[in-house]
């Protein structure tokens, strides 16, 4: 095995299986079907919460919105979970962004009963944020490695603002005043770079990316949520969207690192 694949399967494994859904699930409040609804609804807003499960049998068949429960008992206001809404404890944290895409929420079964909940908010706990911040890390090692291959001898260079390359070769040169040399690519923003890679017909088609101007527009939204989770700003609701689809194309992600399907450089 090649350090190319072994190294494709190792990051395989961190982003699909070492953050789990279970990692920011929280406990699913639930009743019985023949509780009170506005008893319910009372134990809910005391909690701020939205919903609950509803028991039949000792078991959660549906859930309940708190704005339903106003008359009558927590089974009047009952509504089954769909294939959409369910996401097995065992199954990968991207899974749950998945599901949460469609209905903002997604319901966590344990042994084949929801017994658990997510949430956008569960989104801003640190595991998300690790997980994204790693993507985003990879995602920045695929533009460079890519823009060494097409763009050789800092042929980049050509076209590109005066402005950013000012203040590229202004960090350049702080870093060998700190005796931590580094090329000139390395110094620049991450849209910077991304930008530099947009000019390359191959990469926009591969990326599945319609226009460099869209390509534009999620770049700089990649970078202000990598800006978000350095500083520990909130990244939810402002990047959900972004969240979503960059998730969505992890997989993707993954495979140009592992079969080339991008140039990346130095294949050795």
């Amino acid at each position: 095995m090649t350090w190319k694949n072994a190294s494709a399967l190792h990051l395989r494994r961190l982003f699909l299986e070492g953050f789990s859904v279970m990692d920011i699930a929280e406990p699913l409040v639930s009743f019985d079907a023949d509780s009170p609804a506005a008893e319910a609804r009372m134990v809910l807003a005391e909690n701020g919460l939205d919903l609950a499960g509803v028991r039949r049998a000792g078991l959660v068949k549906g859930y309940a919105c708190s704005k339903d429960l106003m008359t009558g008992v927590c089974g009047d206001h009952v509504r089954p979970f769909t294939e959409d809404d369910l996401v097995a404890d065992s199954e990968p944290l991207v899974a749950a962004i998945r599901s949460l895409a469609i209905n903002q929420r997604c319901f966590v079964t344990v042994l084949g009963r929801a017994g658990a909940i997510i949430t956008l908010h569960d989104l801003e706990k640190p595991a998300v944020r690790m997980l994204l911040f790693g993507m985003i890390t990879l995602v920045e090692t695929l533009i460079v490695r890519n823009i060494r291959h097409k763009f050789p001898d800092d042929s980049w260079k050509e076209d590109f603002s005066a402005s950013r390359l000012a203040k590229a070769e202004e960090l350049q040169q702080e870093r060998l005043r700190r005796n931590s040399p580094a090329e000139l690519l390395d110094c620049l923003q991450f849209s910077d770079k991304g930008q530099i890679l947009l000019r390359d017909p191959e990469f926009l088609q591969a990326a599945k990316l319609p226009s460099r101007r869209e390509g534009k527009k999620a770049l700089k939204e990649l970078e202000s949520l990598r800006n978000n989770l350095a500083h520990s700003q909130a990244i939810v609701p402002d990047n959900w969207q972004r969240i979503a689809i960059f998730t969505g194309r992890l997989e993707l992600l993954l495979d140009w690192f592992a079969t080339g399907k991008l140039p990346l450089g130095d294949k050795s």
